[in-house]
């Protein structure tokens, strides 16, 4: 980091000292976290100038910097951040409460018309009551689930969410899962504001009890309206087949796909599941949202499944040898 990198660094310390909210600072370090990836400098630079500024910089880089339940400090932070953490004692007592939050509450949904974007909200507070704030991550379903933004807003923003209240465990898993499969994309299309909100959306995660990591979503299981035919209970086996880990997202493309394409692809199904496919799929399509486009293009698409799953020609190398073994 440059001198005067490091200096704005001190100055915006020097006033956090002044402010003395916990919640302040830790959004500040978040952000200052996303520029010591780009920077190795920065550490050393706090560790070796010892001021009330410089130690606050490094507690603040601790409290945002979750660690491993199976690690050492030293192995995941660094001899930095670890004297920033003994540091704590050093100054004011309100830095001791920075990291020091209960979850009071999650909730989980769709951002969007169609879930091709979901949201997982968490709601905290301090050890002493004050400055609650809710955590909001956004969750791009169409891309495999990375986590694609986050922000922190007061708890009203929720009245502006159509969310449903759901286990904090389970919605602190989803963040986590989200989070890690973003990094393992090379060149993964986030927002320009994730990273200086990354590192608080983590520790905050973490925060939770016990996350509970890929677990699947209970929209499924909510599904009790299955029609009365024939192969229908097989048909909708082949449609969870389908959905994955990702049934919120359900939009007149993917529908589309579905019938068009992955069904004649992959699919072993028996004429029976093959004629109750179309009722199937319209009341999935009813039990999430019942959006009058997406039975539309099911009732295009419906007429012509019979003959696409005769064309041996769209089938996998799978399917075609797991019918031969049938």
């Amino acid at each position: 980091m440059s001198t005067t990198g490091f200096d704005t660094t001190i100055s915006q310390a020097r006033d956090l000292l002044r402010w003395r909210s916990p919640l302040r600072t830790e959004l500040w370090a978040a952000r200052l976290a996303a520029e010591v990836q780009t920077d190795g400098t920065l550490l050393p630079r706090l560790a070796q100038d010892g001021s009330a500024e410089a130690r606050l910089a490094l507690a603040a880089l601790a409290a945002v910097h979750p660690v491993a339940p199976d690690a050492e400090d030293d192995d995941v932070i660094g001899p930095q951040l670890q004297a920033g953490r003994e540091a704590v004692g050093s100054l004011p007592g309100w830095v001791a409460r920075m990291g020091q939050v209960t979850c009071e509450g999650a909730w989980h949904g769709k951002a969007d018309r169609y879930g091709e974007q979901t949201l997982a909200a968490l709601s905290f507070r301090y050890g002493n009551g004050k400055e609650p704030h809710l955590l909001v991550v956004g969750i791009d379903q169409v891309h495999g689930g990375l986590a694609v933004d986050a922000l922190v807003e007061e708890l009203k923003f929720l009245d502006d969410l159509d969310l449903t209240p759901a286990d904090p465990a389970v919605v602190a898993g989803r963040i986590l899962d989200a989070f890690e499969l973003t990094d393992l994309v090379m060149g993964a299309e986030v927002a320009q504001t994730l990273p200086a909100v990354r590192a608080l959306a983590l520790a905050r995660a973490h925060a939770v009890p016990h996350p509970v990591r890929h677990a699947g979503d209970d929209l499924v299981a909510r599904f009790h309206d299955l029609p009365d035919v024939p192969g229908a209970r097989e048909a909708f086996d082949a449609l969870v087949d389908f959905l994955g880990d990702r049934p919120l997202w359900w939009s007149p493309a993917r529908a589309s796909r579905f019938l068009t394409t992955w069904l004649p692809r992959e699919a072993l199904v028996s004429d029976e599941a093959i004629a109750a496919m179309p009722e199937v799929v319209r009341a999935w399509t009813r039990h999430h949202g019942d959006h009058p486009e997406i039975l539309r293009r099911i009732d295009a698409d419906a007429p012509g499944l019979p003959l696409l799953m005769a064309d041996d020609s769209l089938a996998s190398v799978n399917k075609r040898i797991s019918r031969h073994r049938t």
